[in-house]
């Protein structure tokens, strides 16, 4: 639900999800580059396993920044009404068959 206020002060956290997904990128290799030196290859393995996750995570990051700012109404369009049930989300209906009326 609307505030009225999101247009003005809303901030989105793909870059930081970005910075964090680096990070944990480049953790992961070394862990994999490090376990697979010493030996452990299942630890690398999963290691492996935790960067191509990480990766994929970055690349889809990445392609949401690309993508833009999407819409965002502006100063002149009210916040949204509070739904208050009115919706009928569950299709419930009366015994005539047509939708009931739940406004107050």
């Amino acid at each position: 639900m609307r505030t009225g206020d999101e247009p003005l002060h809303a901030r989105s956290p793909l870059r930081m999800r970005c910075g964090l997904a680096l990070w944990g990128l480049l953790w992961a290799i070394a862990g994999a580059v490090a376990f697979a030196d010493f030996g452990r290859p299942e630890w690398a393995a999963a290691c492996a396993t935790l960067a191509l996750v990480a990766a994929t995570d970055l690349v889809m990051v990445i392609r949401h920044i690309h993508q833009g700012a999407h819409y965002q109404p502006g100063r002149d369009v009210p916040p949204y009404e509070p739904d208050r049930g009115r919706n009928n989300v569950f299709g419930t209906r009366n015994d005539s068959g047509r939708r009931r009326d739940t406004r107050p």
